[in-house]
């Protein structure tokens, strides 16, 4: 919070535009959209609103199926049920903890046929609607072999783009490869509006109603008529005051995010047990969670001892998530593998990597980890 957040929000207060219309509202939607490198961008309250809002207009209703990433934060799967869809989990690639795309066209390819023009799940039945990769910790998909399966197969891809935005791939802004794309501002991401999202496109149509379904469909005019169902989804001016003055500091952000974990593969490269998510364009990443595996065997102790231990001296680590095909809420969805999450959920830890983070704590963390993993 060292930008101009306390001058443009006591500004909404002093003009009273405080709810859900207001200039800023516009001015957080431009500048988002000139960021992730798209025409439109309609703001909603969370990032899970937007990615239930997106998939609706990507067509995705009630008894179809979205293939999504089983390594993600629950609100990924929280989104898909929202339509009334059904998620199936695909499992990471070791490597880079992204979708496994070969996973994906395997499904695509053996367990799917056409039947009077749809994409059917012949386990299921049911419709496969679209694919909503997530670019986990803001490292990229593989997008051009998934964009590949996606049009071979009709399929709309809709970016779970919420840890990504500054990232790239090949070039491309994350969020703005799909038909649509979905930011977060939670707390904990890499600008916060305290909490929000944003849902962008380079469709003037899909965006338009986007806004309307956001605003509980209400139809122009004097009138309170409200042409279907709709949802109290908006971001509030308030929030999008704060979500400028972050956006001003994006870049920065960015580059203190790529100075940490610099100086953590660094730290990492001689230190046996310890290896970082790897990604397919590092240098592009925003670099927005550092994580790594920890090898027990190698180590001398696994990633929740390790935890454990950090937080015995002040620091504070997380696991990564639990994944969707082990969740009481989606275990009865059907998973393509699995192995692979379950070992990265057993074996990864996130370390600090605030922008806020000084020198002076990360080698506070690093002499830590050093100290617990050699013994010193």
């Amino acid at each position: 919070m060292g930008g101009r957040e306390l001058e443009y929000v006591g500004s909404c207060i002093r003009d009273n535009w405080v709810s859900s219309v207001g200039a800023f509202v516009d001015r957080f939607e431009a500048g988002i959209a000139a960021a992730a490198g798209v025409r439109h961008a309609v703001a909603t309250s969370s990032g899970t609103a937007a990615l239930h809002v997106a998939l609706q207009l990507a067509g995705v209703g009630a008894g179809d199926e979205v293939l999504t990433s089983d390594l993600t934060f629950i609100a990924s799967a929280n989104a898909i049920r929202y339509t009334g869809a059904q998620p199936v989990l695909v499992d990471a690639d070791p490597t880079t903890w992204q979708m496994d795309v070969a996973l994906l066209e395997d499904f695509l390819r053996r367990d799917c046929e056409r039947r009077e023009g749809r994409l059917v799940n012949r386990r299921t039945g049911r419709r496969v609607a679209a694919i909503m990769p997530v670019h986990v910790h803001g490292h990229p998909v593989d997008m051009d072999a998934l964009c590949a399966l996606a049009e071979s197969y009709d399929l709309a891809v809709v970016e779970d783009a919420t840890e990504a935005l500054g990232s790239s791939y090949k070039g491309r802004p994350l969020g703005a490869i799909g038909r649509l794309g979905c930011f977060s501002f939670n707390g904990n991401k890499l600008i916060t509006t305290g909490g929000g999202g944003m849902i962008v496109t380079d469709d003037e149509a899909l965006a338009r109603r986007a806004k309307h379904l956001t605003t509980q469909a209400r139809a122009s005019g004097l009138e309170y008529v409200h042409d279907e169902l709709g949802y109290n989804y908006r971001l509030t001016n308030l929030q999008a005051a704060m979500g400028v003055a972050q956006l001003e500091q994006l870049e920065a952000f960015i580059a203190r995010k790529r100075e940490i974990a610099a100086r953590y593969d660094e730290a990492f490269a001689d230190l046996p047990g310890v290896s970082p998510q790897a990604s397919l364009e590092r240098q592009a990443s925003n670099m927005w969670l550092y994580a790594v595996r920890i090898d027990p065997a190698t180590a001398g102790m696994d990633a929740r001892e390790l935890l454990r231990r950090l937080a015995a001296r002040n620091i504070q680590g997380r696991t990564v998530w639990q994944p969707m095909h082990l969740s009481p809420v989606h275990r009865d969805c059907q998973a393509l593998g699995g192995q692979v999450s379950e070992a990265l959920y057993a074996t990864a830890a996130s370390l600090p990597c605030s922008v806020g983070l000084s020198a002076a704590a990360q080698d506070r963390v690093l002499g830590a980890i050093r100290g617990e993993l050699q013994g010193r």
